[in-house]
């Protein structure tokens, strides 16, 4: 049954919508796990330490964890995931750059080994954590101290476990509890008998207001996207996934800060191509993560 819900889990819960306002979820225990051929997304944690364990997950188009996806690795290492969509590896010896791809599928992923002794901390200690993140998407914490093995990391955000996707010594890739609520929340981190410094992040809901009649070729249409959560302003992404269909104004992956205050809100525009259903993620971006 854990299992099942596992390979249910959506990872990539941003916004999205197609024509009218949709929000992606996973009916719990009610779907099959994705094949490997429907691999997109590779997930691995910022940076790895030489010669100690590390965890990577893959996703389908939906974000859901997808089992038995081979990765290639620049190095010559190849690994395929197990039935949780996550793999266990050691990472290489020799410090430096390496890259990882999804068999079959262009883009690869970089990821920065770095030499044990200069990561062997007594304690757990964290470096870098989103002031601001998403209820419904993965952040990252950087750090060292954490554990290699994935679920080997005890991480609880308002007393709430937090599942790990990707996993080194010295960086994590989360995804917030289901049922956790909008505003200012903690988080606890522990590994084995290393314990995390108290942490906070204020995680936002987005909210999606748009008008949901067929869009035309040539017609415009404005997305307006609601924060709560929080009064400050935040960086919003808006990714066009069916350019063919609709044209994101400003181009097919679009940045904008929402106003800040009470209504804290966000504009995009769309212009139909072509009847058909467009789909566009909003995704909340913070200042210390890696492109996607």
């Amino acid at each position: 049954m854990l299992l099942r819900r596992l390979q249910c889990l959506f990872i990539l819960r941003s916004f999205c919508f197609a024509m009218a306002p949709l929000l992606i979820l996973c009916p719990a225990f009610a779907q099959e796990p994705p094949r490997p051929s429907a691999a997109r997304t590779l997930l691995l944690p910022r940076t790895i330490v030489s010669g100690d364990r590390a965890t990577l997950a893959v996703l389908d188009a939906n974000g859901r964890l997808t089992p038995g996806a081979k990765i290639l690795f620049s190095n010559g290492d190849r690994l395929t995931t197990d039935t949780t969509g996550r793999a266990l590896f050691v990472a290489p010896l020799n410090p430096g750059v390496i890259y990882g791809s999804i068999a079959g599928r262009r883009g690869r992923l970089s990821v920065t080994i770095l030499s044990r002794d200069a990561t062997a901390p007594p304690s757990m200690q964290v470096t870098s954590i989103p002031e601001i993140a998403s209820l419904t998407d993965r952040f990252e914490i950087a750090g060292s101290g954490f554990c290699g093995d994935a679920d080997a990391n005890h991480i609880t955000i308002s007393g709430d476990p937090a599942f790990v996707l990707a996993s080194s010594p010295t960086s994590l890739v989360v995804l917030p509890p289901a049922d956790l609520q909008p505003g200012r929340a903690s988080v606890d981190l522990s590994c084995g008998k290393k314990y995390g410094p108290p942490l906070e992040v204020v995680f936002v809901a987005l909210e999606l207001e748009a008008d949901s009649s067929p869009l035309k070729p040539g017609v415009t249409r404005q997305l307006t996207v609601h924060l709560r959560g929080t009064t400050s302003k935040v960086i919003l992404e808006a990714n066009n996934l069916a350019p063919e269909i609709a044209e994101l104004v400003g181009g097919n992956l679009r940045r904008v800060f929402s106003s800040g205050g009470r209504e804290n809100l966000a504009h995009f525009e769309v212009i139909g191509r072509k009847r058909g259903s467009f789909r566009i993620a909003i995704r909340v971006v913070n200042s210390n993560e890696r492109p996607r």
